[in-house]
């Protein structure tokens, strides 16, 4: 019952903070130079154009009726029309997003595959070495920007070495995405790149907290292996942080898959965001923004239930 009640207060906190999210995006599109008419139709619009425009869009009546007509166009699937495309926003993004998710989902296994077992065994190995080899590594890898890693990356393996293809694969579809596997290699370790950092730092944290907790010295005196403790007892409990920060990620993520979509010409919603940056086509912009809101906080949702399901002092109410 305590489950219950605990997923329906956080589904109810995510509902209202989504609701905050259109409230914030809706203020964003009236905030224009001019209006929202100005924006989207440009400079050189006449009195006249604006007034038309205004009126077929309903952006004459007052701003509480505009909202609810917005609300009422979201929970229909309308996010707008791209002026510049001249197509449904939401079309555009369903074409685009699971490309994008594509790129960010196998960006952040491959983040997670290398940084869970390297935390731990630097853990397993502090203050050795190898522990301030891997510091070092994560460190450089943590403070070098996404473009210009992509950009070494694509100078050695597509120019010196001939590996790979400099370019994503440029497919309409997931399959045909997924048909070009060796075009995914530089772009997936490039997103995944600045996430092996920083979760291999909380793994590392958070496996030498358990490490020196009472049940593992308690484990040691009863005869268990180090091996049973670090992979039975230890990696369980230490993944809470590590789950935990994944929902928070998921901003950073498509923040990143903007920048890598447009290094490697990746067709997903980053390289959309990044053209409609560049023409201006507000619609679009906001549209994209909305929805990686949303994912950010469904995120964080399901972040949250997980992290109650991995680790039981959650469900106790003793964190």
């Amino acid at each position: 019952m305590d489950t219950v009640f605990y997923l329906a207060r956080r589904l109810l906190q995510a509902l209202a903070v989504i609701l905050i999210v259109t409230i914030v995006v809706f203020c964003l599109l009236h905030a224009l130079p001019g209006g929202p008419a100005r924006g989207i139709l440009g400079p050189q619009a006449t009195a006249q154009q604006i007034a038309a425009f205004n009126h077929e869009q309903g952006l004459d009546r007052s701003l509480p009726i505009q909202y609810l007509y917005y609300l009422g166009n979201l929970l229909q699937g309308d996010l707008g029309t791209s002026f510049t495309l001249n197509e449904a926003v939401s079309r555009l993004i369903e074409q685009r997003l699971p490309k994008t998710l594509v790129l960010t989902v196998l960006s952040a296994l491959v983040g997670l595959l290398l940084a869970i077992p390297l935390g731990m065994w630097q853990a397993v190995r502090r203050n050795k070495p190898v522990d301030y080899t891997i510091t070092t590594l994560s460190f450089v890898a943590y403070s070098t920007p996404v473009y210009f890693l992509g950009l070494v990356l694509i100078l050695l393996f597509t120019q010196v070495l001939r590996w790979f293809p400099s370019q994503a694969p440029q497919g309409e579809t997931v399959a045909q995405v997924f048909a070009d596997p060796a075009a995914l290699v530089l772009p997936v370790v490039t997103g995944a790149a600045s996430m092996v950092a920083v979760f291999s730092r909380y793994m590392r944290a958070a496996t030498l907290e358990n490490l020196s907790e009472d049940y593992v010295r308690t484990a040691r005196a009863g005869g268990a292996r180090r091996r049973a403790i670090l992979f039975r007892h230890v990696f369980r409990n230490s993944l809470t942080p590590v789950v935990a920060m994944l929902g928070y990620y998921v901003p950073v993520l498509f923040g990143g898959a903007l920048v890598v979509e447009q290094l490697f010409n990746y067709p997903g919603m980053g390289l959309l965001f990044w053209s409609a940056a560049q023409s201006s086509d507000y619609p679009v912009l906001l549209g994209c923004v909305l929805v990686i809101s949303v994912a950010t906080v469904v995120g964080t949702l399901l972040a949250d239930v997980v992290q109650r399901i991995v680790d039981p002092r959650v469900k106790e109410g003793r964190t």
